[in-house]
């Protein structure tokens, strides 16, 4: 079988899941490769007698972070050859399976993309023992991503499928959307993208839709057997395999080309699925012809409503920015970025070029530090292919490009990256004879960048036109000339165009009202993006009113809501922002002066209670309503600790008082993600944590928990493999006599498994938990 031929043009059948199968064991499953080998071989057997086409290696887990005592290359060599033993009696194909690290990045966690790409780069070229193709898969935070395809792709030339698992609402844990999504794997260039593990068929069958109308490649669909319970102490799925069949069947029918099954699902559900999908006709992919930019958290489509692009983290002609950067203060950047969010933005420029510093060093630091506040997507923007790719590698979603242009040399080396990193390129309108007088020059530099961006893949739906906005005080013919320019490329070639709309007015009075009309003028001549500067009122006046008069604003809500409003009030200097404002936007950098400044005439708890808590748990309403996202959580809770550090510090040195919670991930899970999310928000609210790590056998929690005398037990699990050693661990605590309250979290739980398990509480999510924490002591 030739995977790549037959992508797209007949249905492929992935095998189901292999921990179901393998059930309970007391070794790591990937560990049976070596130990067990025949038992793994039986399972692959199983699944290619029940008609898969691909089955997955038994390398979930295969990594250097979660199996610190094998050598990935041992393990990971052993499952190939166990699969490529099994594959070639049916001529079918193996492909090499690579789960999530366990581990948080950066900025969530500790681990770095760089350390990420390493340890993924190692599962990668074990591929050599047998593997036909690479599956990515559960993946929950698209930075993770990210570092495991470009792993993929740069360590071996086979196909790669990328699958997610979403929550309730479509989203990664990150926050990622399912455009976002989308936008970020079809940008690296991956085979296949797709849904698995997370829920049942029914559940993923509400986004299905979403998925089949921003995909323009091949989709893969590998939900759960249902959603789990547990039953005479196994888990089970609450559908049965012709069920779960029928629902398979139905996405086929509705264009899904790839298909399998996660948790719960066995041989007998990938034969059935088989069997019901026998006459179905393969729905071929389409391009969807969709220009899209991404970051953590959101997409943004270009080409609908027109778009706002934040002028102002640029240094061109700002004395202030210029400083900041010399001096290395990220936070007045940062400041810039949230006012622009605030003020209606939808992507923002980051531009920090400055002869005197290292332009690709603060690039990257913006970028990260950006991202660690703000889910916007950021527009690089440099003239300089060097600090282009070092952005881009780390840039987390698929940015805007900003720029190449019609020099030969620019787009030799320009394109490239845009290819392999992803992207949507910035064209301007310039080449080695400068920039035409005309809009007929100006169209036919851009067609010249459109077919040359062709001849390297690069999509037409991933640039941009500019036609380069001149300043009416040096040629009273240039505005006209632009907007002809604006509306032939945009006609003609039917490609998206972009303005820096503030340059029309460079040496004239009173150029806001200038800048209002020219842009006015550029969106009726078809301006898809404005590069502008949002907090200008008159700006953004015009852009609204655009919207209201040329049906873009549906029922006119935005205009209502932002004009209905009583004015706001003036916002704080940065120098007036309270402790616990920069709590909520994250500046942490500054909350630990802040609360210096502070102890001199407020008392530490008061401090703690009007505004670290009040503040965290105000961040914490705006993540349960999805207003805000996991990484912006994180640097709140982070700047939280900044001011407990400086408290501290002020503070007499006293024994910690704090109420004692023991958390642990239960044995047989390697999973720490969650726990540790949970273990970051409960300290930041004045609780002692005892942290007992990942793989903790029953018996150790029952001792730390005598030992501690804890009165509250939060225990986490990914895998279903695993949550049976919640219930044994509950047990255990009950048969000892211990009086501990029991919250229990994890993706595969439900508050029906948690009932079922004896939990006292089920915590739906990191902020669940200290609610509950605050229930158990009183608080």
């Amino acid at each position: 079988m030739n995977f790549k031929e037959m992508l797209g043009k007949e249905l492929l059948f992935i095998d189901g899941a292999m921990g179901t199968m393998i059930g309970k064991c007391d070794v790591l499953p990937e560990v049976l490769n070596i130990k067990e080998p025949e038992r793994i071989k039986k399972i692959h057997t199983a699944y290619l007698e029940a008609g898969a086409d691909i089955i997955t290696s038994n390398t979930f887990g295969a990594n250097r972070l979660k199996m610190k005592d094998y050598a990935v290359e041992e393990i990971i060599s052993a499952a190939l050859k166990n699969a490529r033993e099994c594959a070639d009696k049916y001529g079918k194909l193996v492909t090499l399976d690579i789960g999530p690290l366990g581990a948080l990045l950066a900025p969530m966690g500790d681990v770095s993309f760089k350390e990420a790409y390493d340890v993924f780069a190692e599962a990668v070229k074990c591929s050599k023992y047998g593997a036909d193709l690479i599956s990515i898969e559960t993946m929950t935070d698209t930075y993770e991503l990210k570092a495991a395809v470009l792993a993929a792709k740069e360590n071996s030339d086979l196909p790669v499928i990328a699958t997610v698992s979403l929550d309730k609402d479509g989203n990664l844990l990150c926050g990622a959307d399912i455009l976002s999504v989308i936008s970020l794997l079809e940008g690296l260039g991956v085979d296949a993208l797709g849904v698995n593990c997370g829920f049942g068929p029914a559940q993923l069958n509400e986004f299905f839709g979403l998925i089949k109308k921003y995909a323009s490649i091949p989709v893969a669909l590998v939900p759960n057997g249902g959603l789990p319970r547990f039953e005479n102490g196994e888990t089970v799925y609450d559908l049965t395999a012709d069920e779960f069949s029928d629902f398979m069947a139905g996405f086929a029918k509705g264009g899904a080309h790839l298909l399998g099954g996660c948790c719960g699902t066995t041989p007998e559900h990938i034969r059935l699925t088989k069997e019901k999908c026998k006459d179905i006709k393969i729905t071929p992919p389409v391009n969807k012809n969709i220009t899209s930019v991404s970051s953590f958290g959101k997409g943004v489509i270009i080409g609908e409503k027109p778009v706002i692009i934040g002028e102002r983290i640029n240094p061109t002609g700002k004395k202030k920015l210029k400083e900041a950067l010399r001096n290395n203060e990220i936070d007045y950047l940062l400041r810039e970025g949230i006012n622009q969010d605030e003020a209606g933005a939808h992507i923002l420029d980051v531009n920090v070029g400055l002869p005197e510093i290292d332009e690709a060093e603060m690039m990257s630091k913006c970028v990260f530090e950006l991202q660690s506040i703000l889910s916007l997507p950021l527009q690089l923007d440099s003239s300089s292919p060097e600090v282009l790719e070092k952005a881009m590698r780390i840039y987390n979603g698929k940015p805007l490009i900003n720029s190449v242009n019609g020099k030969k040399v620019s787009m030799e080396t320009v394109f490239p990256l845009v290819k392999k990193y992803g992207g949507v390129v910035v064209g301007l309108t310039l080449d080695e004879s400068g920039i035409p007088d005309t809009a007929e020059g100006r169209y036919q530099i851009a067609e010249k960048i459109i077919d040359t961006a062709n001849e390297y893949g690069i999509d037409k739906k991933n640039i941009i036109i500019d036609p380069l906005t001149l300043t009416v005080s040096s040629d009273p013919q240039a505005a006209k000339e632009t907007l002809r320019a604006v509306k032939l490329i945009s006609e003609k070639q039917g490609v998206n165009t972009i303005l820096g709309v503030s340059n029309i007015s460079f040496g004239l009075p009173q150029r806001e009202k200038i800048n209002a009309a020219f842009l006015s003028l550029a969106l009726q001549s078809g301006l898809s993006a404005a590069i502008m500067n949002p907090l200008s009122d008159a700006m953004m006046a015009a852009y609204d009113t655009y919207n209201l008069l040329y049906a873009k604003d549906a029922d006119f809500k935005d205009y209502l809501r932002k004009y209905s409003e009583a004015p706001k009030e003036e916002k704080k200097a940065s120098s007036e922002l309270s402790l616990r404002d920069l709590i909520v936007l994250g500046l942490k950098s500054e909350s630990y002066a802040k609360t210096e400044e502070m102890l001199k005439s407020v008392d530490p708890m008061t401090i703690i209670n009007e505004h670290i808590i009040s503040a965290l748990d105000e961040v914490g309403r705006g993540f349960e309503a999805k207003k805000i996202y996991l990484p912006s959580l994180l640097t709140s809770a982070e700047t939280a600790q900044n001011a407990f550090a400086a408290i501290q510090d002020k503070s007499p040195k006293k024994e910690e008082t704090g109420e004692k919670i023991l958390l642990a991930t239960v044995f047989g899970d390697i999973h720490d993600i969650g726990k540790n999310i949970v273990k970051l928000l409960l300290k930041n609210y004045g609780y002692k944590i005892i942290d007992l790590g990942r793989d903790v056998p029953p018996e150790k929690i029952v001792e730390a928990v005598k030992a501690e005398n804890i009165k509250l037990v939060g225990l986490s699990a990914l895998m279903t493999t695993t949550v049976v050693y919640m219930e044994e661990t509950i047990k255990a605590l009950r048969e000892a006599g211990l009086s501990a309250k029991v919250m229990v979290g994890g993706a595969v739980l439900t508050q029906e498994y948690a009932d079922m398990i004896g939990a006292d509480f089920y915590a739906k999510d990191a902020l669940a938990s200290v609610t509950y924490a605050k229930t158990v002591f009183g608080a």
